[in-house]
């Protein structure tokens, strides 16, 4: 037989497998019972289930090689509401992978999931579920990875766990749970984490290998890898079924004592009463003493430098902007001594008044009395606080953030401050120093004298002001983009507040740098932050969870900005809140009137790179996809808008390379994976 004719045997006989494997369908039981699911469930976005297409062929729906059986069911960010309904799932007897994440399921954890013996990965992170960990998940024989962070699942951690002996990953951080964590002995175990839950008790030996971030915000544990346990003996209660006297010893007590013993133990308790109250009152006089001789110089200091002025919040006025300026940028504020108002009711206190310099802001010179001493202007009030431009007596111009609602301690506090001082790229603006106090909470930044990228855009339109041109534009897209690409590769961590007022513009608009990345760990948990406004991907529901998908959106909202010149933050046209910038920019796009998209400024400007606009135009529309998935990396966005055009600033592969775009680092901190959600 010739070359030719084996060769066509063979597309022959793979057509065949491929007409073959497209019509396999997996049994009517498992299609009913994900149509079953969809039903029950509210969901924002329609996936286009139909009984005219194979199941296997739907959005979501994996199944296996044969396409007899489904194997795996991903729905993760597209808008579930409601309770996972009985009957449903659970009727999908092969299945291996269940992902969920990022939803708004609430409920309990179905009965009828713990009968699926083949599941090997759970992903149902970043919703609202409720109750308690069923133990019957010790079943799951064949489960690898059990992933229920950031839901409200409350009540003790089963010790059936240990039944799972091929897990690998044990997700439950950003709970409710309570109780003492149980002995889990899983040899294969590499990924454990259960922060922030209500937890008790000494960690077992057999979970001390794991940092002590896995254990973090439980004020009641104690023991590796967190401080060691206080040693506490209470006192042996009686046994159910005994009484007080069968306890050992008690019946010694019931003997009589003599009068004169009475006697000598009434006289040496009022001695010893009198001795403890002389001791008592000898103490307090002197405490007083030394704290009116420790203080009074310094209070009567801390009283001349801020004598006449009013506290920031009643008796300074803002710059033209409210909106927060981050961690510089221009502003006209009333001068003073705002910096002392802002630290001085911490520097009496008693605690360390001292601040803390992080990386490169060890080169500044200045202590916390020169910042009490600094002439001061408010140049914004944002959701994080007060930023103040502070110029201290030697001359040196920095900014201090007064925060307020700060709900961690002070050892939370100090390492999420040293793992920001650690961030060092052109395009962010890291933390300088930090001052922590009772009372008062202060960053310190270095002072960008161009200010934000919203005044540039936003600020007082009309004669005597100059538009950004399209070269400006593009370099801050480039620069907020880098800088967002740094932090998720070399860090691993979120920005969670990418908005226009926090991208600062270096000398000569040169460049831009991200500010006020990532502290939102250090804030209560809540369902809105005030500013965050247009900028808040759709899945978000917890300001202190954002994903590196949201940062995605919120960069792309920032894209859609400059393209426009529209704020998110400012009120639409219909006067129904914000402006929902994506959704407007589709409606446009879909009447076709594309050029009614881009800012009036840059048409005024002659702007002649109107395939550079549109090219823009898509990225940003893909970063604001509503599914999570669909958005593109932040190193992508870096690359696309590189290709867009390489005449806007910085040299691309050098900043891309410190940006951290290679497929290792973006890998990096993600544990270890057999099934991918």
């Amino acid at each position: 037989m010739s070359v030719a004719a084996s060769a066509a045997a063979l597309l022959l006989a793979l057509a065949a497998s491929l007409a073959l494997l497209a019509s396999a369908e997996p049994p009517a039981s498992e299609r009913s019972a994900l149509l079953a699911f969809l039903t029950a469930t509210p969901h924002e976005r329609k996936l286009g289930w139909n009984t005219s297409t194979p199941a296997c062929r739907w959005v979501g729906v994996t199944c296996d090689a044969a396409g007899s059986t489904v194997v795996a069911l991903r729905l993760p960010g597209i808008g579930l509401l409601g309770a996972i309904p009985p009957a449903t799932i659970g009727r999908l007897p092969n299945l291996q992978v269940l992902s969920l994440r990022s939803n708004r399921i609430t409920g309990t954890i179905p009965d009828d999931l713990l009968q699926l013996s083949a599941l090997r990965a759970v992903f149902l992170q970043n919703n609202a579920l409720s109750g308690a960990i069923p133990a019957g998940v010790g079943r799951l024989g064949a489960l690898e990875r059990l992933v229920l962070a950031h839901n409200n699942l409350s009540g003790p951690i089963p010790f059936a766990l240990n039944n799972l002996t091929s897990l690998r990953s044990l997700r439950l951080e950003g709970n409710r749970l309570s109780g003492k964590i149980p002995s889990i002995s899983i040899p294969g175990l590499a990924a454990f984490n259960v922060s922030d839950n209500a937890l008790n008790g000494s960690i077992p030996q057999s979970l001390a290998r794991f940092p002590e971030d896995a254990f973090a915000g439980n004020l009641q544990l104690c023991g590796s890898p967190l401080p060691p346990c206080s040693p506490f003996f209470p006192s042996p209660s009686p046994a159910p079924g005994m009484s007080p006297s069968d306890v050992p010893g008690a019946a010694s007590g019931k003997k009589k004592l003599s009068g004169l013993a009475i006697a000598g133990i009434v006289v040496g308790a009022v001695l010893a009463a009198l001795l403890l109250l002389a001791l008592i009152v000898f103490c307090a006089k002197k405490s007083r003493q030394q704290s009116g001789a420790r203080q009074g110089p310094k209070a009567a200091a801390a009283a001349g430098q801020t004598r006449g002025v009013a506290p920031p919040e009643t008796g300074m006025t803002t710059s033209s902007s409210k909106d927060d300026m981050g961690g510089g940028g221009g502003g006209t504020g009333t001068s003073g001594s705002a910096a002392a108002a802002a630290v001085a009711a911490g520097a009496g206190t008693g605690e360390a008044s001292r601040l803390v310099f992080l990386g490169k802001g060890a080169g500044y010179s200045f202590d916390l009395e020169d910042l009490l001493r600094a002439s001061a202007e408010v140049l914004g009030k944002g959701s994080v606080g007060t930023s103040y431009k502070a110029v201290l007596e030697e001359g040196t111009t920095v900014v201090v953030k007064r925060l307020k609602d700060v709900a961690v301690a002070r050892r939370e506090f100090d390492a999420h401050m040293e793992a920001l001082g650690r961030v060092e790229h052109r395009n962010l603006l890291p933390v300088r120093a930090y001052y922590f106090s009772k009372d008062e909470k202060l960053l310190v930044y270095d002072y960008l004298p161009n200010g934000s990228l919203s005044a540039m855009l936003h600020g007082s339109r009309g004669s005597g002001r100059t538009p950004m041109d399209w070269d400006a534009r593009m370099r801050s897209a480039l620069s907020a983009s880098r800088g967002l690409a740094h932090l998720h590769s070399a860090h691993n961590l979120a920005h969670g507040n990418v908005k226009s007022s926090n991208v600062l513009l270096r000398p000569d608009y040169d460049a831009a740098a991200l500010s006020d990345f990532c502290l939102h760990p250090i804030f209560a948990s809540t369902t809105t932050r005030v500013g965050s406004g247009g900028y808040r991907a759709p899945e978000m529901v917890d300001s202190r969870r954002p994903t590196f998908k949201a940062d995605v959106y919120s960069l792309g909202v920032l894209l859609l900005e400059l393209l426009t010149g529209k704020s998110p933050t400012h009120a639409s046209l219909e006067g129904d809140g914000t402006l929902d910038l994506p959704r407007w920019v589709q409606s446009v796009v879909r009447e076709e009137w594309t050029a009614e998209v881009f800012d009036v400024e840059l048409v005024r400007l002659g702007a002649s790179a109107e395939e550079e606009m549109v090219a823009l135009l898509q990225v940003a529309m893909a970063c604001v996809a509503t599914v999570p998935d669909a958005r593109p990396d932040a190193p992508d966005v870096v690359r696309m808008i590189e290709e867009i055009g390489s005449g806007h600033g910085q040299t691309t592969t050098e900043e891309s390379a410190r940006g951290g775009t290679s497929e290792e680092e973006r890998s990096r901190g993600t544990p270890p994976a057999v099934p991918t959600p």
